[in-house]
């Protein structure tokens, strides 16, 4: 990784809000997936790619954190993507449009773009796909970067595929399925599975990720920065993979919570820093991290 990324400030949240969020819509999708979207003016306007919101789930005593998918500042809504797998996620899945959630927002460490890296590879897996879809919405903006998204799901996506007509080279001619919300950006997306998808790479992101920077010269590859979130299998390989290519990495990580605040210390994880190891907290340390102060 480059001097200058590493000592370059990740973009963090000044200030936490506590707010009541109207939902607005819910739609609903196969393998338990939702995306509900918050009226959370406060949230909206001060989210970056890569901060989250701990949300009050039904009854439940401890709240829950979702990263944040989309932002509308203008209409002040925040849109999160969930799967059920707990009784968190389940009692969430029963709200309804118009109920009232009480959340913090937006909370941690976003990532941060280079001007010099404009060629970012955004790399998405499972439920690690909502920051990556806020990073590109953020780029859509900015004609100095060129992304390429590419994303990775075992059950369906949520979304439905279409037909990329955005042509890339160094991929095999049958991998052409894209995301909709990408196209109508004008910035190119892939998608990739185990479970045999129409249109999909057959195999994992840091493998189709790898066939792309192997079809680089080397001047374009000087321009490359990977940003990643997904699970943490996943973003071991992807760090491996910036390590073979020599570029730089942001990895937004998901981690169980209590507080969100930095007050519980439950979401410590180990970094590599330059005075050695040391201990650091998700919520307010990250989520973002350089791969290298996670994976050494």
């Amino acid at each position: 990784m480059s001097t200058s990324h590493q000592s370059s400030k990740k973009e963090k949240n000044k200030s936490v809000y506590v707010e009541q969020a109207k939902v607005l819509d819910i739609t609903t999708f196969p393998a338990e997936q939702y995306i509900i979207r918050l009226y959370a003016p406060k949230s909206a306007k001060f989210a970056i790619p890569g901060s989250f919101i701990h949300l009050q789930c039904g009854s439940m005593l401890l709240r829950r954190p979702f990263s944040i998918m989309l932002s509308s500042k203008k209409e002040g809504w925040i849109d999160i993507l969930y799967k059920v797998v707990g009784d968190g996620t389940k009692s969430l899945s029963n709200a309804k449009v118009g109920d009232s959630l009480s959340l913090m927002g937006p909370i941690g460490h976003g990532f941060a773009l280079h001007k010099k890296f404009n060629l970012p590879l955004l790399l998405g897996g499972g439920v690690g796909i909502p920051p990556i879809v806020f990073l590109a919405q953020l780029l859509k903006n900015d004609k100095n970067y060129n992304p390429l998204v590419l994303m990775g799901s075992e059950i369906p996506f949520p979304f439905t595929a279409q037909p990329s007509a955005i042509m890339l080279q160094g991929f095999p001619n049958d991998v052409i399925a894209g995301m909709p919300l990408m196209e109508s950006w004008q910035i190119a997306s892939r998608l990739c599975s185990k479970n045999d998808f129409p249109g999909c790479y057959e195999g994992y992101v840091d493998e189709f990720a790898r066939i792309w920077l192997g079809s680089l010269e080397k001047t374009e590859l000087s321009r490359v920065e990977i940003f990643s979130c997904g699970p943490e299998p996943m973003l071991e390989a992807v760090a491996s993979l910036a390590k073979e290519f020599s570029l730089p990495c942001q990895i937004s990580l998901e981690e169980y919570m209590a507080c969100a605040v930095g007050g519980c210390a439950g979401c410590n994880v180990k970094v590599y820093t330059e005075k050695g190891e040391a201990m650091q907290r998700v919520c307010v340390d990250g989520p973002v991290f350089s791969s290298e102060e996670i994976y050494g």
